[in-house]
């Protein structure tokens, strides 16, 4: 199959997985087609997938994050020992382990292509993310509190791990209980990074999105609480922060450098 059989072979499953989207057709162009398969798999409840279809969509994705371009560890310059600011999707990047920003349901987000962060590496990683999230979930028997961290296989994208955090929502004044709680998600997810083996770890912006987190006092708190646990653990793990946008860019180049 080329990657237009693919996509066309997944949405048709997908549509019949679900009575009411049975009458839906697969449309002619290929933005269309993406659309509608990522939105497919966005709204898709966790539960299990033949393994046709998981070897056509391991495929379908492997090429699709190939297309976009993967950027290895080894390509980038460190700011710092071990330290390393790199602007771009975190979906592409290779190395041990990605952090995403989950909400409490751990399952990813549900709404069809939101840019969140937490729907992008559900989207890439494809429908085993959700499905062993949900297993985690189940075992637990309860919402993920904030300020811990939960490590899943990344499946389809080029990283190992993908680790998953809940941060604080700020909704009003930032408090100290806000950065106490942001700190403690960092510090979980290198706690969990160190036990799992990983040699580097890719931190997004934790909780600034839509949970409100001001953007120079999270950054701050990010590098402060790496360093300090790299220091306290005299450790060697690499640690990469990510950003997507412009200003978080500026913002963790002027605490950095």
């Amino acid at each position: 199959m080329n990657q237009t059989e693919r996509r066309e072979y997944l949405i048709r499953e997908l549509l019949k997985e679900e009575p009411r989207y049975r009458r839906m057709s697969v449309p002619g162009s290929a933005q269309e087609q993406k659309d509608l398969l990522r939105s497919l798999m966005n709204v898709r409840r966790p539960r299990a997938a033949s393994r046709e279809f998981l070897a056509v969509q391991d495929d379908y994705l492997k090429e699709a994050i190939a297309e976009k371009g993967i950027t290895l560890l080894a390509d980038l310059t460190p700011v710092e020992v071990d330290l390393y600011l790199w602007q771009g999707d975190i979906t592409t990047l290779e190395c041990d382990a990605i952090v995403n920003a989950a909400n409490s349901g751990m399952l990813g987000c549900f709404r069809p292509l939101h840019n969140c962060i937490d729907n992008c590496i559900h989207t890439f990683s494809g429908v085993q993310l959700r499905l062993k999230c949900a297993e985690i979930m189940d075992a637990q028997g309860c919402e993920e509190p904030t300020g811990q961290a939960k490590i899943t296989p990344a499946y389809n994208l080029p990283s190992k791990y993908v680790i998953h955090t809940v941060g604080p929502i700020v909704d009003g004044a930032l408090t100290q209980e806000h950065r106490d709680l942001l700190a403690s998600s960092y510090r979980a997810c290198l706690d969990v990074a160190a036990e799992s083996g990983c040699d580097s770890i890719a931190f997004c912006c934790i909780s600034t999105g839509v949970f409100g987190f001001p953007k120079q006092a999270a950054a701050e708190i990010a590098v402060q609480t790496v360093k300090d646990w790299k220091s306290g653990k005299n450790s060697a793990l690499k640690v990469i922060f990510n950003v997507f946008g412009d200003e978080d860019f500026a913002i963790y180049r002027h605490i950095l450098e």
